[in-house]
């Protein structure tokens, strides 16, 4: 969602998608599905090695980007992830490298960073738990404190690579406060179960703490400056799952048209009939629409403007609810070839079916918006 414009871009870019075609195609999709497994260790530390988890990451603690930009390099990144519906654990690990590199205490850190970065270790975000909408502030999982740092209980799900993952951050009521942690997996009193996904690939798990006991070195970030930490790692889930979801249209897009060109009926065309031509521009619209949406997201929360949270939200509304209706539609285009195991439209849709729950639904994003105008609307009429 970044413009490719320089030589360094451009390098990166046409890098990660040589990259992700030889290393991650649809077709090694299928046989990690079949081999029960999420994603290559090994995979995840040549991906590493291409940069993909420094780009969050200031130079002098072993990061950079290439742009100036990680939060726009990433997106480039995720994009190119929707092409392929490749699988990796590129959310969870940035979202963790995020909030560890903007807490006031990054350097105490420096080890865990330093792991992630190089693709040796796997974290995972610990913010969604049981039958509860996102409201990643509002945690029922508790952190105690004690003599030598803090007992932390309750459960959590929907954890993205758990059972992969060696730490997971996890977001815990502490006091009247909230706070997030650095949890072992390995710990005592960890219970990690698997979760079924409705994608081929991406793996999750419910996570129960039953008195797990962490040092005080574990606390990510103070009292003061977690809430905004907890923003700031949500909008960056949300536009780069909104940036994979654009790659996948385009990409959907593009394999149906050829298919309509290429399919015959009565001697014309599949796609020269009226009716289908209409719906051909109803969905480029579409497309384009979640395309601009996500790149001003991208751009916000790049810049850490103050509307970012707003922005991530209409993107996060806007895609979450379109996407799923233009690979609908573009399943009907393929008529029951679209609805076989064989073809590939069921993996990308798959995909988006997850990702229209991840991180707040459409309908809980509406609100946000919805809340946020009505807030604007009051402070105007009152100045």
């Amino acid at each position: 969602m970044t413009a490719v414009d320089s030589p360094e871009k451009i390098l990166f870019a046409s890098t990660t998608q040589a990259f992700l075609q030889k290393e991650a195609s649809l077709r090694r999709v299928r046989e990690l599905h079949a081999e029960g497994l999420s994603f290559d260790p090994a995979w995840w530390q040549r991906a590493a090695e291409l940069g993909w988890t420094a780009l969050l990451v200031p130079e002098d603690m072993g990061g950079g980007s290439v742009s100036g930009s990680g939060v726009e390099d990433l997106a480039m990144v995720a994009e190119q992830l929707g092409k392929t519906v490749a699988p990796g654990p590129l959310y969870p690990v940035s979202v963790v490298l995020s909030a560890l590199v903007d807490c006031a205490d990054s350097q105490s850190h420096a080890d865990t960073i330093e792991a992630l970065v190089s693709g040796e270790t796997v974290a995972s975000w610990a913010v969604s738990e049981p039958g509860r909408g996102w409201a990643p502030l509002d945690a029922s999982v508790t952190a105690t404190e004690t003599e030598a740092g803090f007992r932390i209980d309750g459960t959590k799900d929907r954890v993205e690579a758990g059972a992969q993952s060696a730490v997971l951050l996890v977001v815990a009521r502490c006091g009247d406060g909230i706070g997030q942690f650095l949890v072992p997996t390995d710990a005592p009193g960890v219970d990690i179960a698997p979760q079924q996904s409705v994608d081929l690939v991406k793996q999750f798990a419910r996570v129960r703490f039953d008195g797990v006991v962490v040092g005080r070195s574990a606390a990510v970030g103070t009292a003061a400056e977690t809430p905004g930490l907890i923003d700031r790692q949500s909008q960056i889930a949300q536009v780069l799952q909104c940036a994979e979801v654009v790659g996948i249209l385009q990409t959907v897009f593009d394999f149906t048209t050829a298919w309509a060109l290429d399919r015959h009926t009565f001697g014309r065309p599949l796609a020269s009939y009226q009716a289908l031509k209409h719906k051909f521009a109803d969905m480029k619209l579409w497309l384009e629409a979640c395309r601009a949406t996500t790149a001003a997201a991208v751009a916000d929360v790049a810049a850490r403007a103050p509307r970012a949270g707003l922005s991530a939200s209409i993107a996060k509304s806007y895609v979450g609810e379109m996407a799923g209706r233009i690979v609908q539609d573009c399943v009907q285009m393929h008529g029951g070839i679209g609805v076989t195991w064989e073809h590939d439209l069921h993996l990308y849709l798959r995909r988006v079916t997850l990702y229209r729950s991840m991180f707040g639904t459409p309908e809980e994003h509406n609100l946000k918006v919805y809340e946020a105008e009505k807030a604007a609307r009051s402070m105007a009429n009152a100045g």
